[in-house]
């Protein structure tokens, strides 16, 4: 300890160089050990660290630099502060007219809609029996296998703007409608469409995860709620089987805020074009796109990468919040 009553890492020797301390040392020299001890754990670990600083780390270091910087690939990046932070506030026209009302709406409707879908349809096939939950779930999960193909076969003809697209070829025979409607063209009817197919899509992992939860709930529970007074089904799902099953809904949930928020290649998938009729489909993702692959403005496309990534950290901390335990929290 130091007269100051801290303990110096590094202290100056009389001749100016600088000497470590003996505790500094020691800490170092016992994380050197137990890194020895356990090399066969970080050995194993070694190809997913890699990946996951290769792909993930670095890639999020780089575009956060970027985002503070006027960069178009070519010329070397010129550092430029706060700026496009505050021309996305104040200057970008599409970003606060369009973007950011449309990806609030897509994420606030699509995200909680496929997380409450995908735990109502992983509780009744759970109720099935067992010879039956195989066929129902790989019913439920074949659309999130198909994915693009399956929007831009199906789903792009059966809104198809001709009469002989699904939907409108049905509501023309019903004499709903007397000529064949624009849907995917017209700015009223695309966020509906997007949204609609991404609940169908949306039985990926998470519903898996809440399907595998709901296997391990314990049976005696049920039966010992019915005895403390537990009336109905309901009562069952909102007092034992979510608390029993926190883990994977808290899974869930992450998996279905990131799937909402990255989304964007959806509405491209559908039109067939790169930006959307009135931007009435213009995601965040599709604004990162946009700026990084055709204005080639990587800076300023890396700050509203910036922006997504707060985005995902703040709706995963309440997340945690809601389903975490302490020790997690």
């Amino acid at each position: 300890m130091s007269k100051t009553g801290y303990t110096d890492l590094a202290k100056p020797s009389p001749g100016g160089a600088v000497r470590t301390s003996p505790q500094f040392v020691r800490r170092l020299a016992q994380f050197m050990r137990e890194c020895w001890r356990d090399r066969m754990s970080y050995l194993f670990l070694a190809p997913f660290l890699l990946c996951f600083a290769c792909f993930i780390f670095v890639p999020v270091v780089i575009a956060t630099l970027l985002s503070f910087t006027s960069f178009d690939g070519f010329q070397f990046p010129r550092f430029v502060g706060a700026d496009h932070f505050i021309y996305m506030l104040t200057q970008d026209i599409v970003f606060m007219k369009h973007t950011l009302p449309n990806t609030l709406t897509f994420a606030v409707i699509a995200g909680p809609g496929g997380y409450v879908l995908s735990f109502a349809f992983a509780w009744l096939i759970n109720q099935l029996p067992r010879s039956l939950r195989d066929y129902f779930t790989l019913a439920l999960y074949a659309p999130t296998m198909a994915g693009a193909t399956a929007l831009a076969v199906v789903w792009a003809a059966a809104f198809s703007g001709d009469a002989a697209g699904y939907l409108n070829n049905v509501l023309m025979r019903l004499g709903i409608i007397e000529t064949p409607q624009l849907w995917l063209q017209d700015p009223d009817s695309l966020m509906v469409i997007m949204i609609g197919v991404t609940l169908w899509t949306s039985m990926g992992v998470g519903f898996l995860a809440m399907l595998g939860g709901l296997q391990t709930v314990n049976t005696e529970l049920y039966e010992a709620g019915r005895i403390d007074g537990i009336k109905n089904s309901l009562q069952e799902v909102y007092y034992i089987t979510i608390p029993s099953m926190k883990p994977q809904m808290l899974f869930s949930a992450v998996m279905a805020i990131v799937g909402t928020l990255k989304a964007g290649a959806i509405s491209t998938q559908l039109t067939g074009l790169p930006v959307t009729p009135k931007y009435a489909g213009h995601l965040m993702t599709n604004h990162i796109t946009d700026y990084a692959f055709i204005r080639y403005e990587w800076g300023y496309a890396s700050a509203l990468s910036f922006m997504l990534l707060l985005a995902s950290y703040g709706l995963w901390r309440l997340v945690f919040v809601l389903f975490g335990s302490k020790e997690e929290q």
